[in-house]
């Protein structure tokens, strides 16, 4: 790793991290920010469609997690001007380029499952 680089503060969209790690995680860190990327992978989902694909989230966890990723640039929300509004939300260029990192994380977690006995 470049010392440099986890050393120095960094400012990213006006915000300071103290490192490219505290970067990553501030965006992407968290339960439901990694899950609501990984269950838009496969294409754009209707808010609703998206909410349950994400069991145990709260309406308020969702509308803040959908927030904070659209605000960062790494989820685009569409609002459709129907009756009832028609929101649907799908990942950005920089959105899918952490999937690789996702799907990677997923592997690891399937691997330490496989390893492990049953208890």
């Amino acid at each position: 790793m470049d010392s440099q680089r986890d050393t120095e503060k960094i400012i990213f969209r006006g915000k300071e991290y103290f490192c490219s790690l505290d970067l990553t995680l501030g965006l992407i860190g968290g339960k439901w920010k990694t899950m609501m990327i990984y269950m838009l992978k496969d294409g754009t989902l209707r808010s609703s469609d998206l909410q349950r694909a994400m069991p145990g989230v709260s309406n308020k966890m969702f509308a803040q997690t959908a927030r904070d990723l659209e605000k960062d640039g790494i989820v685009r929300r569409e609002v459709f001007p129907v009756v009832p509004p028609r929101v649907e939300y799908g990942l950005t260029e920089l959105g899918k380029s952490i999937l690789p990192i996702i799907f990677q994380m997923c592997d690891w977690g399937t691997r330490l499952l496989e390893a492990e006995p049953d208890t």
